[in-house]
């Protein structure tokens, strides 16, 4: 008999929105965290935007996920009291000729079924904001903000209401299957074994170190992993704009964009640097590329008034001068091992889209079983 029906092995936004899922569905779930707390690393380090769902491939897991996270992410934050604001997003044209590109994309937007999204003309972005220089706007009025550690706090509880355990400074360091039970080691001071039927590898960064610790997974299954960095620079005080504010978007990066949390203050970011390590360190020396990306589209920044805040780490399963991919589910039926689910590369719209890629994967979960 298992000691547990499910170990989930991450205690990231992904990974308690599937032990909530389990759990509130009657499973019995463990909670394998490496660190003293949840959500330390992709889960916190990030600009905790709600995304509309533009950019991704029409019919692609990522668009699907972020469309219905989307809407089941703003239900649960309303009636859990998790603090949001759907305060939408303005993406600019610098100029003139970038118009027909931010219309291409809005009708990318519209063909992913975003139909509220509508362009705005550079009288029309000034009225609105008037700190902001564009020649006109995209704008996207679902797109929104959420406190990211509010919101793993509200999974935790209803998590562990469901009679859901939680164990803390508890790495995962190997597993095996034997009689149709996962046998997994904790690395902690004790050796800990326990027990589980069907194993969720949900540790972000470190998906592929798990991966690799589990002695039936096949090594050449597993994705290569890249590490894409990203800063954050803010300033003091209140922030100058109403809506969120990206400049076009860029290949594998949405840009040095305006983000406002739930407080009302203002962060810019993230740039992008592929790594070999992860790291946090956020470089003072790049003040002077932030300032001239954000006075593209706010002048008025103040001399001196960026300070460094904080930095983020993409796991991603592409890397430089790789076509970009979407994340990744690996399944029994991928890799052979059953009961066995890797998620590899979830990066955004993973905060967007936690409650939508919980459920997919109980739905996975369930398919196996009755197969």
């Amino acid at each position: 008999m298992a000691d547990f029906d499910v170990i989930v092995v991450g205690a990231g936004v992904i990974g308690l929105a599937l032990a909530r899922h389990l759990a509130t569905e009657g499973r019995d779930v463990l909670v394998l965290e490496a660190e003293s707390a949840i959500g330390q690393h992709t889960s916190s380090r990030n600009s905790g935007v709600i995304h509309a769902g533009i950019y991704y491939e029409k019919g692609s897991d990522q668009q699907v996920l972020c469309l219905d996270g989307k809407a089941m992410l703003y239900d649960y934050c309303a009636t859990r009291h998790v603090p949001f604001e759907r305060c939408g997003k303005l993406t600019l044209a610098p100029t003139s000729g970038d118009l027909p590109t931010l219309e291409a994309l809005m009708a990318r937007g519209h063909a992913n079924g975003l139909s509220d999204l509508y362009m705005m003309s550079e009288a029309e972005v000034l009225e609105r904001e008037p700190a902001v220089k564009s020649a006109g706007a995209m704008m996207s009025p679902s797109s929104g903000i959420v406190d990211a550690p509010a919101l793993m706090l509200s999974l935790l509880g209803e998590f562990e209401a469901a009679g859901g355990a939680l164990a803390l400074n508890a790495p995962f360091r190997v597993a095996r299957r034997e009689n149709g039970l996962f046998h997994v080691e904790v690395d902690d001071a004790e050796g800990t074994w326990v027990t589980c039927r069907s194993l969720f590898n949900c540790a972000a960064l470190g998906a592929w170190d798990v991966a690799r610790g589990i002695a039936e997974m096949p090594a050449d299954l597993i994705p290569s992993r890249n590490l894409a960095k990203g800063s954050y620079f803010s300033i003091a005080g209140k922030s100058p704009f109403q809506a969120l504010i990206y400049p076009m978007p860029r290949v594998g990066s949405l840009g040095i964009h305006s983000v406002q949390d739930v407080g009302g203050g203002v962060r810019f970011g993230p740039d992008m640097e592929w790594i070999d390590d992860v790291n946090y360190t956020v470089d003072a020396s790049k003040q002077a590329q932030f300032e001239t990306a954000i006075r593209a589209y706010w002048p008025d920044l103040p001399d001196g008034a960026l300070q460094p805040d904080f930095a983020g780490i993409r796991p991603r399963i592409w890397g430089p001068g790789e076509a970009k991919r979407e994340f990744e589910f690996s399944r029994p039926l991928d890799h052979g091992v059953s009961g066995l689910y890797h998620l590899f590369g979830f990066e955004s719209p993973g905060l967007t889209s936690c409650l939508a890629i919980a459920k997919r994967l109980c739905n996975l979960l369930m398919e196996e079983e009755k197969s």
